[in-house]
């Protein structure tokens, strides 16, 4: 008989891959016996990836929930681990050292055994200092390969970063194949070339199942020598998500490897509880469409798990789109030719960007880059004209070494814009920023929290952590998921109710009442909106989504009477989950504010006034 393969269960990113939110702690910890119950699984992933800040977005306190929820796993015996993103650590953007390190020590006492650390660049500088900060919590270091398909990964590429890795003290490598892109031979070449190296090193494979190799490319990496595979399990496998527990184990065990029994009773009692959790709230989050496999992403190699927001992003920015065409009586762009168009542009801009692996969150900078490029061309514009600031710093090195070259026409632009580009190490950007945190915290007469978890947590969140401790979280919450359900149950005949809007004509707002049929219309329903006081340039909006004058608590927002400057920051306009920054084309005081923050607004929109 072959050798035995442990299991993992991926719960955390079963949920995030299907979509927005995972479960309340009360619900993990009702279902965390059923698992350790159904005696197949080694390890659980428990936290990390977007688990603490969702927390934050429903109002929970996310250090209790990891706490509550890795406590029955430590009691079974079974392994508990998380997902960080090195430099990114918990969130989308660069960490502070200080802030870094003092993650792995909260995380361990609070009860995650390993953490899994992945650069979305493949950038092993990023990688490197999260291996000693875990050593020295006491964690185990698992660190990642960033699985995509390009020229320039290849099986040598990745053997080689395993070698450096293993070299810089990582305890365990993961292949990491979070688009599920991986061909099932090479992946297997991979893990045989560690293997010969360092026998002793253990070796997790994670994949998605989305274009459909991953059962080949589990049975590959195991013939080669893997140790644990993930796994998720009904309703939440396969689509965006992972292959079955059940499918994996038969398959296995028909390969003659010693694989552990399920215990279907308490299979099905997990299978249970996780709908009744979608059928509480998280079945709001998730679209069906997310549910579906689908071969059309081997060619962009973009993760599954990136669908449900990019059919959302599809269906926003078709509007756009039909909308420009309908007053130029152009043939009308179905979902379908958009969707296409956008693979393509994917594949154009993927290489000229300098090959990112495309996972969290290169992967959205990827396809929202395209996205733009081809609503711009649509629209006549030119391709690169709207790039956004978290976009910029991958480019110019900021976030870690792309592992490709960048295109002649983006470093063209980069200094025509007067952008520099950057080349040291990327922590040094981001200085240490605890000590400020704590006198915040104090100020606000907040408590820093067990082992400093608290501390931890405004510094990693900070606009999440301000809106949890203010009760706005958990109200915007509720409130979503009220308006969700209300949605859920519409009926048909509420699309005709009458619709009083704001609309302007010449620069003059007026308030209209929009309704399908024969209605009477309110005394006041033409009655004239108060123009904004101001006079001077207009600012217009370069595509439709919502308007902010910051993009977090730590930033100054402009008001009437600020004199500003050619290039200053003016506002964002957030879409595609991200914030394009808006700057001025020139120098003067601002007259208006035209927009009213958290509204969404559409191309050509005046957003505000320089005189």
């Amino acid at each position: 008989m072959k050798k035995e393969i442990k299991f993992s269960l991926v719960f955390r990113d079963m949920w995030q891959s299907a979509g927005k939110y995972v479960p309340r702690v009360d619900q993990l910890v009702k279902v965390a016996p059923a698992i350790v119950e159904m005696g197949c699984f080694a390890r659980v992933e428990t936290n990390g990836g977007g688990f603490e800040q969702v927390n934050l977005l429903f109002g929970e306190n996310p250090n209790k929930a990891v706490r509550a929820w890795t406590k029955p796993f430590h009691e079974a015996g079974i392994q508990t681990h998380m997902l960080d993103r090195a430099l990114n650590g918990l969130r989308m953007s660069p960490v502070p050292a200080d802030v870094r390190k003092l993650f792995y020590k909260v995380k361990k006492v609070q009860g995650t055994d390993i953490t899994r650390t992945f650069c979305g660049l493949n950038d092993t500088r990023n990688i490197i200092p999260s291996i000693a900060y875990a050593k020295e919590a006491g964690m185990i270091s698992q660190c990642s390969l960033c699985i995509t398909h390009s020229p320039i990964h290849t099986v040598e590429y990745y053997t080689n970063m395993a070698l450096e890795l293993i070299k810089a003290g990582a305890d365990e490598i993961c292949i990491k194949d979070m688009a599920g892109i991986g061909r099932p031979v090479s992946l297997g070449k991979i893990v045989a070339n560690i293997k010969a190296a360092h026998p002793e090193i253990p070796i997790q494979y994670h994949s998605h199942a989305g274009p459909g190799f991953n059962m080949a490319s589990i049975l590959e990496v195991c013939e080669a020598g893997c140790d644990y595979i993930d796994v998720g399990m009904e309703p939440l496998s396969w689509g965006t998500g992972h292959a079955d527990l059940l499918s994996v184990q038969a398959m296995l065990k028909d390969a003659g490897f010693q694989v552990p029994e399920v215990n279907m009773e308490a299979y099905m009692k997990v299978r249970a509880l996780i709908q009744e959790f979608m059928d509480d709230f998280l079945g709001l989050y998730i679209s069906p469409k997310n549910r579906l496999m689908n071969s059309l992403l081997i060619g962009p190699g973009l993760p599954g798990g990136m669908m449900g927001s990019l059919m959302a992003d599809l269906e926003s920015n078709l509007e756009s789109i039909n909308k420009y065409k309908a007053k130029r009586n152009l043939p009308f762009m179905t979902q379908d030719q958009l969707l296409i168009k956008l693979f393509n542009e994917v594949a154009y801009v993927w290489p000229r960007v300098g090959y990112p692996p495309l996972v969290t969150p290169f992967s959205q900078y990827v396809k929202n880059l395209a996205m733009m490029n081809v609503i711009a061309m649509e629209k006549g514009k030119e391709r690169w004209g709207m790039i956004a600031d978290d976009i910029w710093d991958m480019l110019l090195g900021k976030a870690g070494k792309l592992p490709g070259t960048l295109a002649p026409e983006l470093i063209e632009k980069a200094e025509r814009e007067g952008r520099k580009f950057f080349t040291g190490n990327p922590q040094d950007n981001y200085p240490d920023a605890l000590d400020k945190y704590r006198k915040m915290m104090k100020e606000n007469k907040w408590d820093l929290g067990e082992d400093d978890e608290e501390l931890f947590e405004y510094a990693m969140h900070p606009a999440q952590y301000e809106a949890y401790k203010s009760g706005k979280a958990k109200e915007d919450f509720l409130a979503d998921v009220e308006k969700r359900k209300a949605e859920l149950n519409k009926s048909p005949l509420d699309d005709a109710k009458p619709k009083t809007l704001t609309v302007q004509v010449d620069g003059q707002a007026y308030r209209v009442t929009v309704a399908y049929g024969d209605i009477d219309l309110p005394a006041d329903a033409t009655a004239k909106v108060e123009a904004p006081v101001g006079e001077g340039q207009d600012v217009p909006a370069p595509l439709e989504g919502k308007f902010f004058l910051t993009k977090n608590a730590q930033e100054t927002p402009v008001k009437v009477g600020d004199k500003v400057k050619k290039g200053d920051l003016l506002c964002y306009i957030e879409a595609m989950k991200t914030y394009n920054a808006i700057r001025a084309d020139f120098d003067g005081t601002i007259t208006a504010i035209c927009a009213t923050p958290g509204d969404t607004v559409s191309e050509d929109d005046v957003l505000m006034k320089i005189g």
